[in-house]
């Protein structure tokens, strides 16, 4: 199982980056040059705190007025930065940062923390100068507020309690936040049709999210697929042999599958895509498709592309956005409920990111009647057990959306399994399943959902503040 385990792709997570922005106060510059002589020597500090946590640190030298911060802001645009961090090192007047800060896209956490851990009466008095920070983050971020622009705040000492790394955690949520609102969804064909939970409408998508869909007839793919070469193929077929267990599948049924991924995977590097998503049903022997690409879809998800079944453009965009932070995701359903283990059965008809498999995947024809296209082939496993955040983002009145958060144990299953050869898992929630279920439909949660291993639930709790969605915890 081992050895299986590292044949997998590992997903390597692009380095997080901040834009430090230190703030200060004119007034103090001008009656006490020195006293900025120590407040850097802090701002370094910060820093090298950060890179200690292996972030990179875009640094600018600390700003008072307009202008300077202007300038900064520049920079971090320019730098590309996943957010600006702010440190206050002493009183800063709001009206200096926030116009800047309330019109730049890049998303804004504000790190309230100062030089000395304690305050007593018996401090000494010249240490007020030094620490004082406070009122002016509440200055700020009252102006944020008014400005109707998004922040998160992390408050606490630098050194004696986890306040950086609650800041890098805000961080990673505004990663997330960032690519959800920039991302471009690939759409071959329709929605599935009388599926009404996940549908919104593409202007409502674009205005209330930024998503950005790229729709594609299946007949227009057939450039890409007519790009995909024979050696390309053979040399995608060799590779599937030694990460899968493949059963005895014609090589043409096989190479069918794998010409069909690589025209998707050519189309989603071409469109510079986060994601996509597909009707099944649309595929047929004169759709200009080899067959259906399942197995790319599983293939997708292990190289940190967002996926989602039946042309579900909502949490195909979710998935790409978080997988981009938290590469072990997955697409998944709430298949059928365990009452007797009070646990819940997660499948899907043959998608499912490969990565998180307990054993190396199984690669097989699926029985597929549905139209006349060549039957595809796929691949299949058991999720590996471990804690887990079910997550499903669903459309609500009014152009709302509500994330809907339910941490759960992914099951290490110790009896027989009789489900080789489909995809599957089970997970428990922390309420019984009838419970579970009775809230996650009255808060109106849809049947496509993406399972997020290993992630911080305030990590998409903050998502769902940045975004302003109505977030539920089950």
């Amino acid at each position: 199982m081992e050895r299986d385990r590292l044949r997998r792709r590992i997903v390597i997570v692009k380095k997080y980056k901040i834009g430090l922005l230190p703030l200060f106060l004119k007034m103090y510059v001008d009656k006490n040059p020195d006293m900025i002589k120590r407040s850097e020597e802090f701002r370094m500090q910060i820093a090298q705190e950060f890179v200690r946590k292996d972030v990179d640190v875009v640094e600018f030298r600390i700003c008072c007025v307009k202008e300077e911060f202007k300038e900064a802001i520049d920079l971090f645009t320019k730098e590309e930065v996943d957010a600006i961090v702010t440190l206050h090192l002493a009183y800063s007047p709001s009206l200096e940062s926030a116009g800047v800060l309330s019109t730049t896209d890049l998303p804004i956490v504000v790190l309230d923390t100062t030089e000395t851990y304690d305050f007593g009466p018996d401090q000494d008095g010249s240490e007020i100068s030094y620490n004082h920070g406070i009122h002016g983050v509440q200055d700020m971020c009252n102006l944020l507020i008014l400005n109707k622009k998004k922040f998160t705040i992390e408050a606490g000492h630098w050194k004696n309690s986890d306040v950086i790394e609650r800041v890098i955690l805000a961080v990673k949520a505004s990663r997330i936040a960032f690519n959800m609102k920039n991302s471009r969804i690939g759409l071959i064909g329709s929605t599935f049709n009388g599926m009404g939970d996940f549908q919104v409408p593409e202007e409502v998508l674009s205005r209330e999210i930024g998503v950005n869909i790229v729709r594609y007839e299946l007949s227009e793919l057939s450039s890409f697929v007519e790009a995909v070469t024979d050696e390309e193929t053979e040399n995608e077929l060799a590779s599937d042999y030694t990460k899968f267990h493949v059963y005895n599948i014609d090589s043409e049924i096989y190479k069918a599958s794998i010409k069909s991924g690589l025209a998707i995977r050519k189309w989603i590097d071409t469109e510079n895509l986060a994601g996509f998503t597909m009707n099944f049903l649309e595929f047929t022997s004169s759709s200009g498709m080899p067959t259906i690409p399942f197995m790319e879809a599983c293939k997708s998800m292990a190289r940190g592309i967002g996926y989602a079944g039946e042309g579900d453009v909502l949490t195909a965009s979710l998935m790409g956005a978080i997988l981009s932070t938290f590469p072990d995701t997955t697409f998944t359903e709430m298949f059928c409920p365990d009452w007797q283990n009070n646990s819940i059965f997660l499948s899907h008809m043959g998608e499912m990111n490969i990565n998180l498999c307990i054993d190396k995947p199984v690669v097989q024809v699926m029985d597929f009647s549905y139209t006349d296209i060549v039957k595809p082939v796929t691949a299949s496993g058991r999720l590996k057990p471990g804690k887990a955040v079910l997550t499903n983002l669903a459309p609500g009145p009014d152009d709302t959306f509500s994330l809907i958060l339910a941490p759960v144990e992914v099951l290490d299953i110790q009896v027989s399994d009789n489900m080789e050869g489909k995809v599957r898992g089970w997970i428990r929630s922390e309420k019984s399943v009838s419970e579970f279920l009775k809230q996650y439909s009255m808060n109106g949660g849809t049947h496509h959902s993406a399972l997020v291993y290993d992630c911080p639930i305030n990590v998409l709790k903050q998502l769902g503040e940045i975004m302003n969605w109505n977030v539920v915890t089950i």
